[in-house]
């Protein structure tokens, strides 16, 4: 059964993440299924620390964009909208610059007012370098107040 109420379109949304820090650091989505959304992200000079290494703020932006943009196709979104609410992650092993992680995207929880995701990263060899958690609020768009 799929969590989905807008079916994700891999390509439509790395299109439209072009426009914000998720085309900045190359992330595209690749993959959506019946229970989970999955993008890559490149490791260098945008990405690493001085070491050469993948930078935790790298995965955690993957992380986080990932849950968000999954919560989004979750909901109705002329009705609701999802703001990050908290994060966290374990760095478990380094990557160094000239290689691509992928993080792949599932819930633990989807309520009326709140998504609990699991978020796993991996290298190309499919070794766990980070886990997240991240938990989006669902909170009621307000009108917007007319210009003045």
């Amino acid at each position: 059964m799929s969590i989905w109420r807008v079916a994700p379109d891999p390509q439509a949304l790395t299109e439209r993440a072009g426009r914000s820090m998720l085309g900045f650091l190359g992330i595209v989505f690749t993959e959506a299924g019946p229970d989970f959304l999955r993008a890559t992200l490149p490791v260098n000079e945008r990405t690493v620390q001085p070491y050469g290494l993948l930078h935790g703020g790298a995965s955690v932006a993957l992380a986080e964009s990932l849950g968000s943009v999954a919560s989004m196709c979750c909901i109705d979104t002329d009705r609701y909208m999802c703001l990050g609410q908290e994060i966290n992650a374990n760095h478990l092993r380094g990557v160094p610059a000239g290689s691509t992680v992928t993080g792949t995207a599932r819930p633990f929880h989807l309520g009326a007012r709140s998504h609990v995701w699991h978020i796993e990263i991996r290298d190309s060899s499919e070794r766990l370098v980070c886990v997240s958690r991240l938990t989006m609020a669902i909170v009621e768009r307000r009108p917007r107040a007319a210009p003045t």
